[in-house]
Formats: C-alpha cells, sequence, structure tokens
C-alpha cells in the first residue's frame, strides 16, 4: 500500500525535496537514497516484520532509511535523541536491530537481543503483512506510551491528497505524530522540507527569510518564544503563507500577539494524537479558537463535555498498557471541549482541570491572562492540594526583563484579579527562570492520573 509513495517521489524528478545544513537533495537523489537503504537493509537482513529503530535527526539520510524501511515492510521505530529512555524505549518496542546516525551523518548498527515471543499486537500486525510505526509519548507524567500503528494505513490515505507543495519547515520530530504527518504529506504533495539549524526563534526565523518557507507548523509555546523573543522582526517573514499550531491549547494572547504580528499569514489549529493520527480541521478564522474536525477518516462525538475520536488510521493498541478503546473502537481523548454549532474548542486536558472548592478551573485560560499582564516571557499553571478547597491555583511565572520579585507577584495578582474570577486568581506565584517546555516544545505540566470512563 505504499509502494504509491516511492513512485510519486520518482516522478517529481529534480524539485527540491529536502533543504538540511546547506544541502539540498532533490527528489531524484532522494529516492536514490532510498535504493540505497533499501540495499542495505537486505545486506543487514531485514525482513517484513522487523522492528527496527532508527535514531537521529530530521536529516535527508534519516527520512529515506525510515521510508525504505516502511516500503520493506519493517516495524520502524524512530528516536530522535539518545536520551535516558532509549533503553527502556528499546526494550518496550522488542527492537532487534537499532541504526543510530552520529553528528556527521554515519550510521552505527547494533544488534539486540529479541523476545522468543513477540507482543500479540506485533504478532497481529505481522500477520497483516502491513509495515509498522512504534510511537513514544512524552511521558511526562510518568512511564512513556508506547503505540503501534499500521504504518501502511497512514500512507494509504495520502493516495488522494490534492493539497497544494508548500515549502515547509519541519519543526516536531520524527518520533512525534506531528513530524511525521508532516514528512509524508510533503512528499506525498510534491513539497520541499526545510530543517532548521536548530529550533530556537532566531534559527527558525533564519531558515524562514533563507528558504522561502511558506508553511511553518508548530506549538503554542514555540510561537510564544518566537514572539517574546522578536525574532520575527529580525528576519523577513514575508513569504510565510500559513502557520499551523497544535499539540496543546492555544492562549488567547498567543493568538491575537501572533495574528497582529503576521497578519497576511493564515492561522490554522491542527488535532492529533499519536494514537488516532491527526484529524482534519478547519479554524472558523486566523483569530479564533473554534475549529470543525474534519470526517474524512474519522468520526467524533462528545461525550459528558470530553471529545471522543474513532478514526481509520487508530494504533492497533499500546505495547505497555491497556487498551484505551472502547467496544466499539473509540477512544476518550480525555480533552474537555465546548461546542458552538459545528464548531469545538479544547479547553485542556481532563487530568489538568483544577477543582476548587468545586469550580473547574482551566490551566491555560489562567495562562492567557498572566501572559496579557506585561513583562511574562512563560507561564505554567497547575493545581496545589487544599485541605479547605481541595485544590488552589498555582502559577509559575518566568518575567523576560529583571522586576522586584515582591513586586511582580503583586502586580500579577492584581492583573488577575481584575480580569478573573475570584477562585481562578492563583493563590500562589512562584518566579522561576527555567523552561516551561519539554523538548517537543509542549508545556510540562504534571497532570493527574484520570482512567477511561466506560
Amino acid at each position: 500500500m505504499t509502494a504509491f509513495l516511492l513512485q510519486r517521489i520518482r516522478s517529481f524528478g529534480t524539485r527540491a525535496c529536502l533543504v538540511s545544513a546547506g544541502e539540498t537533495v532533490t527528489y531524484e537523489s532522494f529516492g536514490e537514497r532510498i535504493d540505497f537503504w533499501c540495499a542495505e537493509l537486505d545486506r543487514w537482513g531485514v525482513r517484513r516484520g522487523d522492528i527496527v529503530a532508527v535514531c537521529g535527526d530530521y536529516v535527508p539520510d534519516v527520512c529515506a532509511l525510515l521510508l525504505a524501511l516502511a516500503f520493506a515492510g519493517a516495524i520502524v521505530v524512530p528516536i530522535a535523541s539518545a536520551g535516558v529512555k532509549r533503553d527502556e524505549f528499546l526494550g518496550t518496542a522488542e527492537v532487534g536491530l537499532v541504526v543510530t546516525f552520529d553528528g556527521a551523518g554515519r550510521p552505527q548498527v547494533e544488534r539486540c537481543a529479541t523476545l522468543a515471543d513477540a507482543h500479540p499486537l506485533i504478532e497481529r500486525l505481522r500477520n497483516d503483512g502491513a509495515a509498522g510505526l512504534i510511537l513514544f509519548s512524552s511521558g511526562s507524567t510518568g512511564r512513556s506510551k508506547a503505540s503501534l500503528l499500521d504504518f501502511d494505513r497512514l500512507v494509504a490515505k495520502l493516495e488522494k491528497a490534492t493539497g497544494r507543495a508548500y515549502v515547509t519547515l519541519v519543526f516536531l520530530m520524527l518520533d512525534h505524530i506531528g513530524g511525521i504527518n508532516t514528512l509524508l504529506n510533503v512528499l506525498a504533495q510534491g513539497g520541499t522540507i526545510v530543517t532548521p539549524a536548530s529550533r530556537s526563534p532566531d534559527a527558525v526565523c533564519d531558515a524562514i527569510a533563507r528558504h522561502r518557507v511558506e508553511l511553518l507548523p508548530t506549538s503554542p509555546t514555540f510561537i510564544n518564544m518566537m514572539l517574546i523573543s522578536d525574532a520575527g522582526a529580525r528576519y523577513d517573514l514575508s513569504s510565510l503563507k500559513l502557520i499551523t499550531y497544535g499539540t496543546e491549547p492555544m492562549p488567547e494572547t498567543t493568538l491575537a500577539a501572533l495574528h497582529d504580528a503576521l497578519p497576511d499569514v493564515k492561522l490554522k489549529q491542527t488535532y492529533g494524537l499519536s494514537e488516532l493520527g491527526i484529524l482534519p480541521t478547519q479554524s472558523k478564522d486566523s483569530g479564533s479558537l473554534w475549529m470543525k474536525l474534519g470526517t474524512n477518516g474519522f468520526e467524533h462525538k462528545i461525550v459528558d463535555g470530553v471529545l471522543w475520536v474513532r478514526s481509520e488510521t487508530a494504533m492497533l493498541g499500546y505495547l505497555n498498557a491497556p487498551t484505551p478503546f472502547d467496544d466499539d473502537g473509540w477512544f476518550n481523548t480525555q480533552d474537555v471541549v465546548e461546542t458552538e454549532g459545528e464548531y469545538v474548542r479544547v479547553l485542556g486536558r481532563r487530568s489538568e482541570i483544577i477543582n476548587v472548592g468545586g469550580e473547574k478551573v482551566y490551566p491555560s485560560e489562567v495562562e492567557s491572562t498572566l501572559l496579557a499582564a506585561g513583562n511574562v516571557r512563560d507561564v505554567t499553571v497547575a493545581g496545589r492540594p487544599n485541605p479547605v478547597t481541595g485544590h488552589v491555583v498555582v502559577a509559575r511565572v518566568s518575567p523576560i526583563e529583571p522586576e522586584a520579585p515582591a513586586a511582580l507577584v503583586a502586580r500579577l495578582r492584581d492583573f488577575c484579579t481584575n480580569r478573573l474570577e475570584r477562585f481562578k486568581v492563583p493563590v500562589h506565584i512562584e518566579i522561576d527562570e527555567g523552561a516551561h517546555h519539554n523538548d517537543r516544545f509542549k508545556k510540562a505540566r504534571v497532570s493527574r492520573p484520570t482512567e477511561q470512563p466506560k
């Protein structure tokens, strides 16, 4: 089912396919790299259904090897960095071969001992003869969950894709469903992938200006960083036509500031999960957090204010956790939403809602208010247990410029008091210069565990 993608890659010939570290790789050359890695897989003895981890950045050879594995019917495990969870990931995914690219792009091959009996879901995928993809959650609140997806299904849905061939900057890595989605969509439509030198605001804006990037898929956290740094004012971003944002709720103040800074750029909210794939969406307008969820391969329903989704590209299941699907194949996203006709707005994760004396507080609303107070670089809001009210609201704030802590706290609390209901006003405001995001540029919150409702 993935054969059409290889044919399409070859058909784009001398078009620019990937731009990375000053090198431009054409589609013709990229197809040759895929052929090279297919030959290497044969030499290494990789067969259909084998599980192979690919460790490396978003560079041409890593992308080519990932696709070569998919075309060979293998199960791919992308790992963006050799972090502390590498061994955990390799064991959970039952990896038999690891290919690690060093800083110079040279591959190192390592064989791993495998279990005699594979996980039942892996056996099911092998019996279907399909290529696979294993993605790990960030695991910010505990053990990372391993989602097993049918790679063939992810690719097959793109065969009839008719989207525009954008010059796209890749921001989310290949170990994230958004990074995989960007790669497959750009290749299927004959666009160009641009990788920045780093994921700092200046490096990203420099790459946009240098390579006339048209599409930037990113996260609200990074957008806020870019706005605070004022990097956009130092580079020519006039080529940008579309910015898509997802992975976490967007603060209204951040969206408004982005719309003001780049009024000619269309802003679109995306929605997806590793467990489901990326849903088609349509924002109400560039300044709105309301969006329509598409129905091409997806269904959704709202149960007690929580979004449930059924997807044709849904994972087979977790390799290290119970199935999250109900008997009819519906997945509880745990995202609390409100509706307005055909549109929905994501308020936040159910596990992140702060219950203050029976009243619900959504962290994103308080964060949006604090970001508008001035001299706030970033903020993270969470709940803290309280014997009287159950929880109280706590904010961790990083200022842009030095400001006397006591004065800053008093000013922020007054600002919130004049704009929020009393129970939403942070009881504690902590000044902290540390980072507020994980390596996927997503707000690093501490969530309380929740169970899947029956």
